[in-house]
């Protein structure tokens, strides 16, 4: 499976360089032994995965691991995560073959057949050191490769119990144990840029930086882009559901996810009752002196405060000092009008603090967007609670995004749900507005080659004046 070169931005060292060396022929060893599994042993070996961390004495012990490690996120809500990011996309991959024949076209006389991309290198998160690593094994097994895991060192921990009980997992269940691997403690930038030169495939979660490296390895790459999620209210929304769904998004694991809203933009015709019914929801409306507070401790020198970001709202509101009835707050609301770099709440924040706008009118509201997207987020999401599709529509047509969620807590539906289409996953192609070579969820697609055979067909070739006839007698020969 190995590629015929690879372009590599630095040599390794010779120890990074033998320890990876010794990972990828465990890997491939793993997938000679796999090769000939047929679709129900494949599924077997992904189910296999995704109960190793399904377990709810696993799931959950893996979230405290998780939380005590990173500093980032609350346990409960780490738990649903692993289980529930693991169910659906086990409900997902059951549904779809990867081996032998996917598909086949008799009109067209094409004939699809799935192979292996190889040896992935998962480059993985502290936001997400459990969830994430399943994720992404579940679809790399799927398309009959090995994957080797490079785990943040913050969550270093954590991924390492993941993919332990995963290896079990599969050797209990009769499949080769080094389909999944993790890189050796301590975890650092040289090796993980070591098996992203070696590998036949990279797919890179978590910081800009981890992206990066990723397409300047010389290896086919996948990455993702940031998060920077605005969320419009129209005149016509339910209110009191709009406030809820959000309050749940903003605050699902401490605004852990790139799904999570940043802002809200509220039409000035509802802009009061908007912001009661998030008031009621369980939002706290800053002052401005708490606002500036906020502001002076979120960020330090133009970097967020690993101190304050994906904390507890109490722990968050009593390190700032702020009053009581913000300490009894869920999340906590700043107005803006501003965007940009002069205007940081205009952006991605990792907190449970929600950037608050008001819009004149709908066209306002969509302008906004536009450009809270231009400074942070382009190509990631956005949302809108509406009884206008036509409003809904808009926003797909004209905003840079992959996703529009509509009605949604999108935190939850971003990344897959159970009542809209998109497929499971905790990597979020951004296209190339955000420099990702996908628009779309990562799924197993991703993680496979296709050989078309094609065959003959009765000949379909148009005469020219049906091709050329239209546009000749519009603007003449």
């Amino acid at each position: 499976m190995a590629r015929e070169s690879a372009i590599t931005p630095l040599e390794p060292s010779a120890e990074d360089a033998n320890i990876i060396a010794g990972l990828i022929s465990r890997a491939r060893a793993a997938m000679a032994a796999f090769a000939d599994a047929d679709q129900g042993r494949v599924d077997d070996a992904v189910t296999a995965i995704a109960w190793a961390i399904y377990q709810p004495e696993h799931a959950r012990a893996l979230a405290e691991i998780a939380v005590s490690d990173t500093g980032l996120g609350n346990v409960k809500d780490k738990f649903t995560k692993n289980q529930r990011k693991t169910f659906g996309a086990l409900r997902d991959l059951l549904r779809a073959r990867t081996v032998g024949i996917i598909e086949e076209d008799q009109a067209l006389g094409i004939v699809k057949y799935a192979k292996p991309v190889g040896v992935v290198a998962a480059i993985c998160p502290s936001t997400n050191p459990a969830a994430t690593p399943t994720n992404k094994a579940m679809m790399a097994i799927k398309g009959r490769n090995a994957v080797i895991i490079a785990p943040s060192p913050a969550g270093s921990s954590a991924t390492a119990m993941t993919v332990e009980m995963i290896r079990a997992e599969l050797e209990r269940a009769g499949h080769p144990a080094d389909l999944v691997q993790v890189l050796p403690a301590p975890a650092s930038k040289d090796l993980t840029q070591a098996l992203m030169g070696a590998a036949d495939l990279v797919v890179a979660t978590g910081s800009a930086d981890n992206v990066r490296r990723g397409y300047k390895s010389g290896t086919p790459a996948i990455g993702v882009g940031a998060g920077n999620v605005p969320s419009i209210i129209d005149a016509s929304a339910d209110l009191a559901d709009a406030a809820g769904k959000i309050r749940i998004s903003k605050t699902f694991d401490n605004a852990t996810s790139c799904s999570s809203e940043n802002s809200v933009i509220v039409l000035d015709e509802v802009y009061d009752d908007a912001i009661a019914a998030l008031a009621k929801a369980g939002g706290y409306m800053a002052t401005a002196a708490e606002k500036q507070a906020i502001c002076d401790n979120l960020w330090r020198n133009g970097r967020l405060n690993r101190q304050l970001i994906a904390k507890d709202a109490r722990v968050f509101a009593e390190t700032l000092g702020l009053s009581d009835a913000a300490r009894s707050a869920e999340f906590f609301m700043v107005e803006e009008t501003g965007t940009g770099p002069d205007y940081p709440f205009s952006g991605e924040k990792l907190s449970l603090v929600l950037t608050v706008y008001r819009a004149p009118d709908f066209d306002g509201a969509v302008a906004l967007a536009k450009d809270i997207l231009a400074y942070q987020g382009r190509g990631h999401s956005c949302s809108i609670h509406t009884r206008d599709m036509d409003h809904a529509r808009r926003l797909a047509e004209e905003l840079d995004v992959v996703r529009v969620l509509v009605n949604q807590i999108h935190a939850f539906g971003n990344g897959g749900g159970f009542d809209n289409g998109l497929n499971f996953t905790l990597s979020m192609g951004c296209g190339t507005w955000a420099g990702n070579s996908i628009s779309e969820n990562l799924n197993y697609r991703h993680f496979i080659n296709v050989t078309h055979l094609s065959t003959v067909i009765p000949e379909d070739r148009p005469d020219e004046d049906e091709l050329f006839g239209p546009y000749i007698s519009r603007h003449g020969a």
